[in-house]
């Protein structure tokens, strides 16, 4: 395996090695890898005849008062991962050597991105397009690794791959839970113990709305009643949003016909936790 730092290097090294009938399959992180990284990583390696890593914390899609300053770097350790999961390179940029101008421009996926998350972090889902957007034009990927946790972020990829006809795969991989039923994120190491201990209400609170759903309600407020009921169980816990959405545009919805995604976000103290399951029938 090999590590490299500038486009360059990345771009000659793949060049070297790359074959009509040998697939890349790229995996694009911020890094502090886990679990549910490591899900990707096995999925891209059954798939693909050269797999990429790419370790990039992107300054662009942290709001101002948000966590980019304290987001865990821990790169050697991330590395190792990397190897002892056969990954072939990785790829981690300096974010002077993605970003050595100011930028002036930007990949923005209307529509799907207004809600949810999109709407609490102004900005973000423009970020995320722009630099994944950046990282297949360098990587060149055939196919794209990306997490169903982060529901919304796949959605403006899928949609912004779609729209301006780039010849990558998007491939999906299932959230990867604690015991208990947290969902993995390089966050949860800001959780302190009673925080920890309550953090797995929000998927909970998910299970509820699809209880609600697969017994034939189609209320989307009384779906929702009922999951906040599940999270109210805990004051530490502060609701951003819990809505019901459609699996394509990211939509709210009223009256629930699957499928559909539940998906929400709370804080607990500094920490924001998002969750999502998918009803499909």
């Amino acid at each position: 395996m090999r590590a490299v730092h500038t486009v360059k290097e990345i771009r000659e090294a793949l060049e070297a090695v790359r074959e009509p009938d040998k697939a890349i399959g790229l995996i694009p992180t911020m890094g502090a890898l886990h679990t549910g990284h490591e899900k990707l990583m096995e999925t891209a390696r059954r798939e693909c005849g050269l797999v990429v890593v790419t370790i990039f914390v992107n300054p662009l899609q942290f709001g101002p008062n948000e966590d980019y300053a304290r987001y865990p770097r821990p790169l050697q350790a991330d590395v190792e991962l990397c190897r002892r999961h056969g990954v072939d390179f990785v790829f981690a940029p300096a974010a002077e050597e993605m970003y050595p101008q100011p930028q002036l421009t930007f990949t923005q996926v209307t529509r799907v991105s207004d809600h949810l998350c999109g709407a609490y972090r102004p900005g973000h889902f423009r970020a995320v397009a722009t630099v994944v957007l950046k990282l297949f034009n360098i990587v060149q990927p055939h196919r794209a690794y990306f997490g169903e946790k982060d529901m919304q972020q796949l959605a403006v990829i899928r949609r912004m791959t779609a729209d301006l006809n780039l010849p990558v795969a998007i491939v999906p991989v299932p959230t990867v839970r604690e015991p208990d039923g947290l969902a993995v994120s390089s966050r949860n190491g800001y959780l302190d113990p009673e925080q920890r201990k309550v953090a797995p209400l929000l998927y909970r609170a998910l299970q509820e709305a699809e209880k609600q759903i697969r017994s034939g309600e189609k209320d989307a407020a009384k779906i929702r009643a009922a999951a906040l009921g599940v999270l109210g169980q805990a004051p530490l816990v502060r609701v951003e949003y819990l809505e019901v959405v459609d699996p394509d545009e990211m939509q709210p919805v009223s009256s629930v016909t699957p499928p559909v995604h539940v998906a929400g976000a709370v804080w607990l103290g500094a920490t924001r936790l998002i969750d999502n399951v998918f009803v499909a029938e």
